[in-house]
C-alpha cells in the first residue's frame, strides 16, 4: 500500500498583494480614526486596512486550492498529530487572524472528506461552485436572520420557492421553505400529512387525537430519513411499511396495495405514501404517476424523497422519467446535491401553504405581527417550519441560480448521468468485474470478481481511499458488498472514471496476493 501523499494548501501561484484601493467599498463609514475604532468592547478590527488584506489572502487561498484541486488528492488519513490538536482546551486569549488562517491551511484544508474533488465518487455529495463560495460569503456578512420581519433576504428565498414551484409544476398557493437537507424537509412532509390526516388539534392532543393507528409506505430502497421522520413525529418508525422493490430496485406497486389493503382491513389508517426519486443505492426512479394514481384512489397524502433526483427536472433529458412528481402534495428536495450550491442548501415544497401554516405557525407575544414597520411581512418563514433562527441559505442559491442558469445546470446533471453510463461500459467490457445493478442515473454499482469478493472489495475501497486517486462508497445490494461510484460533481470526468477503474483492478490484485489475504 502507498504511504499517504500529505498535502497542504499553500498556493499554488505566487501570491499577489492586493492593493485595498481597488476594493473599497461603496459605501465607507465616516467615523474610521486610522482604522482604529473608537470602542474597547467592539469584535470589528482596530486595522481595517490590515484586515482587508488577510482577508484577500484568505480568498485567494481558497480559491487556489478550487482552481488546482486536482492536483490535491480526493482524501487522506489524518496524521495523529493533527487530530490531537484539535483536543485543545478553550481559548481564552485572542490569537492573530493570520495565525488562524495557517492552522486552518495546514490542519483543516487538507484533511476535508473531498467532495470538491472530482474523483469524490462515494457518497451524494454536491462538488459546490466559487460562484456560491462568494454568496455564502455575503451573506456572512449580511448576517441575516430569516426567521421573521419585513427584510428583502425573505423576499429572495421566496423568490426561490416560487422558482421551485414553477419547476415541479405545482399550483398558485404552494409554500417551500429551506432546510438543512432533505432529511428535515422529509420530516416536514409527515408532520403537515399528520396535521392535515389529524387536524390542527393533534398539534395539542398528540396521537390521542388518532382514531386509528396511522401507517406510511415507502420503497425498501427508501432513505433511512423517513423512518426517522415517523419516529420525531411521534408515530413511531413501525408505522412505517417498508414495500419490497421490483427488478429495477423501484416500489412495486401491486404489493403496495396489498400492504394498504392488508391494514385498512385490520383498522389501522394509511396517510402517507412516499415515493423516491433516485434511490441512495442505486438512483431509481419509482413510477411518480402510478403512486399518485394510487394515493388519489386510497385518499392519502403523496410525498416525493426526491433528496439529489427530483432536480432531474432541469434536464430536459431526465425531466420525462419524473413524470407524476407535479401531482405529489410535497417534495422534498437538495440544492446541494445535484445543484451544486454549497452546503447547505434542502428545500421543502408543499402544494398548500394553508396547511403547512397549519402544522407550524405557533403565534407569541415576542412575536408579534403588525401591517407596517419591520414586524410587517406576515406570515414569517418561521410560520413554516420549526426553526426561529435561520441563515440566509437561499442568497447562494439564487446566485448559483442566476449565475449559471437552468439551461447550464440541466446540462451538468445530465452529464453526469452520461458519464455513469460511461462507467458502466467499462466495467462490462472488462473481465475482472461485474455490474451489479441497472444504472438508473448517475450511480454506478459494481465490484471486483475476486475470490471472497465482500471482503476483497472492502479492502478495495479503503486501498482506493487511502491512495487518494478515487473515493467511491460502497453498499449491499442482494446481499452482496458493491463499490459504489456516485458521479455528482459537476469536476468529475472520463479520465477521473478510468483512473477509479485502473485503481480498483491494481488495488484488486494486490489485495489478493497480500499475505492473509480473504
Amino acid at each position: 500500500m502507498p504511504s499517504p501523499r500529505v498535502f497542504g494548501a499553500g498556493g499554488a501561484r505566487p501570491r499577489e498583494q492586493v492593493a485595498p484601493d481597488r476594493v473599497r467599498p461603496a459605501i465607507r463609514s465616516s467615523n474610521r480614526t486610522g482604522g482604529r475604532v473608537n470602542s474597547q468592547h467592539t469584535l470589528d478590527p482596530s486595522d481595517w486596512e490590515a484586515f482587508r488584506a488577510q482577508g484577500h489572502r484568505m480568498l485567494d487561498d481558497i480559491l487556489d486550492h478550487l482552481e488546482h484541486i486536482r492536483e490535491r488528492p480526493v482524501w487522506q488519513p489524518i496524521p495523529d498529530e493533527v487530530r490531537a490538536a484539535f483536543r485543545e482546551p478553550l481559548p481564552r486569549a485572542p490569537a492573530a487572524l493570520a495565525d488562524v488562517h495557517e492552522t486552518f491551511l495546514r490542519r483543516i484544508l487538507p484533511f476535508a472528506v473531498g467532495n470538491t474533488h472530482p474523483g469524490f465518487l462515494g457518497w451524494v455529495h454536491g462538488g459546490g461552485t466559487p460562484v456560491g463560495m462568494l454568496a455564502e460569503m455575503l451573506a456572512g456578512g449580511l448576517n441575516a436572520n430569516l426567521g421573521g420581519r419585513d427584510q428583502i433576504p425573505i423576499e429572495v428565498e421566496r423568490q426561490v420557492a416560487e422558482w421551485a414551484r414553477e419547476l415541479f409544476g405545482f399550483p398558485p398557493g404552494a409554500g417551500g421553505l429551506f432546510v438543512t437537507g432533505t432529511s428535515m424537509a422529509n420530516l416536514l412532509g409527515v408532520l403537515v400529512a399528520r396535521t392535515a390526516v389529524l387536524g390542527p388539534e393533534s398539534r395539542q392532543k398528540g396521537m390521542a387525537a388518532s382514531a386509528g393507528s396511522l401507517t406510511a409506505y415507502a420503497s425498501a430502497a427508501a432513505h433511512g430519513s423517513i423512518a426517522r421522520a415517523l419516529d420525531l413525529a411521534g408515530l413511531g418508525s413501525d408505522a412505517l411499511r417498508l414495500v419490497p422493490t421490483d427488478s429495477q430496485h423501484c416500489i412495486d406497486t401491486a404489493a403496495l396495495e396489498r400492504a394498504i389493503a392488508a391494514d385498512r382491513a385490520a383498522g389501522r389508517t394509511p396517510f402517507l405514501l412516499i415515493g423516491t426519486a433516485g434511490t441512495v443505492d442505486v438512483g431509481a426512479i419509482d413510477d411518480l404517476t402510478r403512486l399518485a394514481e394510487i394515493a388519489d384512489r386510497e385518499a392519502v397524502r403523496l410525498h416525493v424523497d426526491g433528496a439529489y433526483g427530483a432536480l432531474a427536472m432541469l434536464a430536459p433529458e431526465l425531466a420525462p422519467r419524473l413524470r407524476g412528481i407535479e401531482r405529489a402534495q410535497s417534495i422534498a428536495f437538495d440544492f446541494h446535491k445535484w445543484g451544486q450550491v454549497p452546503y447547505d442548501a434542502g428545500f421543502f415544497l408543499v402544494r398548500d401553504r394553508a396547511l403547512q401554516l397549519a402544522a407550524f405557525d405557533s403565534p407569541a407575544a415576542y412575536l408579534r405581527r403588525e401591517a407596517r414597520g419591520m414586524a410587517a411581512g406576515s406570515p414569517w418563514p418561521c410560520d413554516l417550519g420549526p426553526d426561529l433562527s435561520r441563515g440566509f441559505r437561499a442568497l447562494k442559491t439564487w446566485f448559483t441560480l442566476k449565475v449559471y442558469g437552468t439551461e447550464a445546470l440541466g446540462r451538468a446533471i445530465y452529464g453526469t448521468c452520461r458519464l455513469a453510463q460511461y462507467l458502466r461500459h467499462r466495467v462490462e467490457e472488462t473481465p475482472e468485474l461485474e455490474l451489479l445493478a441497472p444504472v438508473s442515473l448517475n450511480i454506478v454499482c459494481f465490484r471486483h470478481r475476486g475470490e471472497r469478493p465482500d471482503a476483497l472489495n472492502a479492502d478495495i475501497v479503503a486501498a482506493l481511499h487511502e491512495s487518494g486517486i478515487a473515493a467511491p462508497s460502497t453498499t449491499t445490494l442482494n446481499g452482496r458488498l458493491a463499490i459504489r461510484a456516485a458521479i455528482v460533481n459537476h469536476r468529475t470526468e472520463r479520465r477521473d472514471l478510468d483512473a477509479l477503474i485502473d485503481a480498483t483492478l491494481k488495488f484488486g490484485a494486490r489485495c489478493a496476493r497480500a499475505p492473509g489475504a480473504s
